[in-house]
């Protein structure tokens, strides 16, 4: 049961170990670029995941064990504290992934026309993802995970915001690939922590629920891809004054 608030310094630890990497090999981080935007980067996480857990009301592709030993009010305390680290950790990773040179000689890729018409496209193809998994969650839950960074990157270039088209119309993926690879390398590390937990989190993904790694099918690592580019979208829709990330 220690597990259960030993959660939020685990995960704070590994944020400042990954954010004094950054700064070794750059000379600069979240934490020394802007003391009070890395914190505040923690309390905009909560309501970021808190919005999957809505979703997953209605998909319930995962659920938490040993819960019915906390009051509502400890469960809901402890949840929201674990949470307020999953911005952090994807984003500091990221950062991370972003200074190997490896990622830093990529060449340029596809270019995606930064227009209105592909904009449009992008908003009708993620409302009606969305509208799929809400309607028929068991076989369209996979779309969670995509389509609300198809939301919400016309939302931000309308609004003036960052957004992936800054990028991907020049056909530059680097910030695509560090989140991509920063939130898979954090998914890692939440089965690996979460197996040998309690209270801890199973999954239910009807069609993917062979060849565990931890808790997660193989194939659910895949939804980490696009999670971390709903995260990015998600704080500059709502927090469009926040740190900016070295990507």
């Amino acid at each position: 049961m220690r597990t259960a608030y030993l959660f939020f310094p685990l995960w704070l630890g590994y944020v400042l170990i990954v954010d004094a990497l950054v700064c070794w090999r750059t000379g600069a981080s979240l934490w020394t670029r802007s003391r009070k935007g890395f914190v505040q980067l923690f309390i905009l996480s909560v309501p970021a995941w808190w919005l999957f857990e809505i979703i997953n009301d209605r998909t319930g592709n995962w659920e938490y064990l040993g819960t019915g030993t906390f009051t509502p009010l400890e469960y809901y305390a402890l949840c929201t504290l674990s949470f307020s680290t999953v911005m952090p950790a994807v984003f500091e990773t990221a950062e991370l992934v972003r200074t190997f040179r490896w990622v830093k000689s990529l060449r340029t890729g596809a270019c995606i026309r930064d227009t209105r018409r592909v904009c449009f496209g992008l908003l009708f193809t993620g409302l009606v993802m969305l509208a799929l998994t809400l309607l028929w969650p068991k076989f369209f839950y996979p779309f969670v995970w995509i389509s609300l960074v198809l939301i919400f990157e016309p939302m931000n270039r309308w609004l003036g915001r960052r957004h992936f088209l800054e990028w991907l119309q020049h056909g530059d993926w680097r910030p695509v690939i560090s989140l991509s690879l920063g939130a898979l390398i954090c998914g890692f590390f939440w089965e690996m922590w979460n197996f040998w937990s309690w209270p801890q989190w199973i999954y239910h993904t009807p069609g993917t629920g062979f060849f565990h790694i931890f808790e997660m099918p193989l194939l659910g690592y895949g939804g980490y891809i696009p999670f971390a580019l709903e995260l990015f979208a998600l704080k500059n829709l709502l927090w469009s004054r926040g740190p900016r990330l070295e990507l």
